[in-house]
């Protein structure tokens, strides 16, 4: 009997340190510097930054063989034929099949120009009040912005008004759009500030997704909007999720601004990011709101947008990306 129950204890002992060593795999140990710390580092940085063509070429080729994002950030007719199984990069249980339905929403290729040369990522963070960014962000040749941002005159020298692509994060469309199941009219207005530019949907990440993403597409397609409606490709997502959790990120989701960055990164010869400070105080140690529109804070465990910011932060310091933090020069 005493035998049986020490091999018990043993065999409980056991699954214990098989489910202590299963946490730390998924959640490893990493200390995330505090606020105070990020922002003396950027104090010492900001002004410093040298074009690091080495490290840019890098990335881009590291992007590449992971991702393949030139052929793989959207959803097309080509890597997405009839037939072809679409497993959600958010809800692994579940997949789309393409069909006669969907099949004919998808556009032919990659549709950007290329060479993409200077393009600039507008993240949504209030560091971007009274940053008198907006010129700069104009100058780009290539412009993307994070889930609909408001883009009228009270931001405008801030923010910016041109857009390339923008992304539309489905809840979104269900909290300030009500579905699109009474009116599409607002969603169709709205739209309009951004120009003939690409919505990039989210369609194929989780169930839900689908068909809101699709209520998108048709609402702007049935007002002959001159937007173009593209969907992220599951398969890219998932692959820029494994890059990053290689690169010391562990989050249920990557930030939609790290996607957005991550794409420019394969894609373009030079990036530049905006708004991304996902701290509660700026350099001059006055607080900040989450977004540059309002303070409305992200689900606590969904992101990690501060172990982002250090990853980004690193390739700033390197050359490969740059970050502006704070004010623009005039």
């Amino acid at each position: 009997m005493p035998g049986r129950c020490y091999r018990g204890k043993l065999s409980v002992w056991a699954g214990l340190c098989v489910l202590v060593l299963c946490w730390f795999y998924i959640f490893p140990v990493y200390r995330v510097p505090s606020d105070k710390e990020i922002v003396e580092e950027v104090l010492r940085q900001r002004g410093v930054w040298h074009k690091n063509q080495t490290g840019i070429e890098l990335y881009r080729k590291l992007l590449t063989d992971c991702c393949n994002p030139r052929r793989m950030f959207a959803v097309t007719k080509e890597n997405s034929p009839l037939g072809k199984v679409l497993w959600y990069d958010g809800e692994f249980y579940y997949s789309h099949t393409v069909n006669n339905e969907t099949y004919p929403l998808f556009v032919q290729g990659n549709p950007l120009k290329f060479p993409l040369k200077k393009c600039a990522v507008v993240g949504n963070s209030g560091i971007l009040r009274r940053s008198k960014c907006g010129r700069h962000i104009d100058q780009a040749d290539f412009i993307m912005r994070c889930n609909l941002p408001p883009l009228s005159k009270d931001y405008v020298a801030d923010v910016g008004n041109r857009t390339h692509l923008v992304t539309a994060n489905p809840s979104i469309i269900e909290k300030r759009f009500q579905n699109l199941l009474w009116s599409r009219k607002a969603f169709v207005d709205s739209m309009k500030v951004y120009g003939p530019s690409y919505i990039y949907m989210p369609a194929f990440s989780m169930k839900p997704c689908t068909d809101l993403s699709l209520r998108a597409h048709y609402a702007l397609a049935d007002s002959a909007s001159n937007l173009t409606m593209l969907f992220a490709n599951p398969e890219f997502l998932s692959s820029v999720s494994k890059f990053w959790k290689a690169h010391s990120v562990h989050a249920r989701r990557l930030s939609t601004g790290l996607y957005l960055i991550s794409l420019a990164l394969g894609l373009c010869e030079e990036v530049t990011a905006y708004g991304f400070w996902p701290f509660s105080v700026g350099l001059d140690e006055q607080p900040v709101s989450h977004h540059y529109y309002d303070n409305i804070l992200p689900y606590k465990w969904f992101h990690a947008m501060p172990e982002e910011f250090v990853q980004l932060w690193q390739l700033h310091k390197s050359g490969t990306l740059r970050m502006r933090v704070g004010q623009c020069p005039p």
